[in-house]
């Protein structure tokens, strides 16, 4: 059971708003030794402030919302994690909501807000397509998403993914592939769309544009990247090259590949995005598109609280990409 504010009171024999004036760092308002006393008290009693308490008094919370999807997504995980660490460096906490398909996002949304969060942070792609968590979010308080918002009126950062896909499919038709296949996110998602814009844009600029047959679809998971990594193989046994949406995918892919005999990269060399903290521990260390997810959360923390502090800020915020090369990409066999 946490001390309150009248337990330090009476302890020390003062008042409710003299305790109070004292632990809330106001000098002057009392003797040196009533305030040694009510310190004292506090000390002796283990009392902890009440930031929430404290916020409503002074009619602003000390709190960041943050509204995500399911942590298990290590890119999520990484923005959150930089996010809450940036909003602490400037005096703030973080209530974190955790929401996915099947929650109801506007409950969510004003679930935050009952704790009278001064903005919210949103990292949930998941629910980009969602008409009412744009409803909710569009309002007085400020918001800032890495992802797009249903109906738009959010600010936004995050990467240009359309050069992500640029970057990989140049590093491939460079090594000398040119029979390339790639396993894609699922349909629909704005990330998969810029992605294969910026991949498709630059195989059909050097002359060698994709066939629908070499590409194919899977669910940002370990299972869901060797499943289509064998129907891509069923349908294209020599493609020379794979071009993998997430890092995730790609372990799925390199199974799938090393149960065909086919080793990476001497058979068929493997590119995947994001270069999250496994990717140059895999076997082989895995070339990848760097999304600088921590650097987004840090960006996003702190053009919230700017927004919160009367700034203006821009509507949409790109950080850059960048391709990482390791040994899992090389020139195709007999190349």
């Amino acid at each position: 059971m946490y001390v309150s504010l009248r337990d330090v009171a009476a302890r020390s024999g003062v008042s409710f708003q003299t305790a109070s004036k004292v632990l809330n760092g106001r000098s002057g308002v009392v003797s040196p030794s009533t305030r040694e006393r009510i310190l004292q008290a506090a000390s002796e009693l283990g009392y902890v402030p009440n930031a929430m308490a404290r916020g409503l008094v002074r009619r602003a919370s000390v709190t960041v919302g943050v509204l995500a999807d399911d942590y298990s997504d290590l890119a999520v995980s990484q923005f959150v994690l930089a996010a809450q660490r940036a909003a602490a460096g400037r005096g703030h906490g973080a209530l974190i909501s955790s929401v996915h398909a099947n929650v109801d996002a506007e409950l969510a949304v004003r679930k935050l807000l009952e704790y009278r969060v001064d903005g919210i942070l949103v990292a949930a792609p998941s629910l980009e397509n969602e008409p009412g968590l744009g409803t909710a979010l569009r309002g007085a308080l400020p918001v800032v998403s890495i992802n797009r918002i249903h109906g738009g009126g959010v600010p936004t950062i995050g990467s240009d993914h359309a050069v992500t896909g640029t970057l990989a499919a140049e590093h491939l038709l460079g090594l000398g592939h040119r029979r390339i296949g790639t396993v894609i996110g699922p349909r629909g998602r704005r990330v998969v769309l810029s992605r294969m814009r910026g991949f498709r844009g630059a195989l059909r600029d050097a002359g060698h544009p994709i066939p629908a047959r070499r590409v194919t679809e899977a669910d940002w998971t370990h299972e869901g990247g060797w499943a289509a990594t064998h129907r891509l193989l069923d349908a294209n046994p020599a493609i020379t090259a794979v071009f993998v949406h997430a890092d995730v995918m790609a372990v799925g892919a390199l199974k799938a590949l090393a149960e065909r005999g086919l080793r990476v990269p001497d058979h068929c060399s493997l590119v995947s995005c994001d270069d999250l903290s496994f990717a140059g521990y895999l076997v082989p260390p895995l070339t990848t598109v760097r999304i600088p997810f921590q650097e987004t959360g840090e960006r996003a923390a702190t053009l919230l609280l700017d927004r919160i502090g009367g700034q203006s800020i821009p509507a949409r915020n790109l950080l850059p990409v960048e391709l990482i090369v390791r040994e899992s990409t090389g020139p195709p066999p007999g190349g």
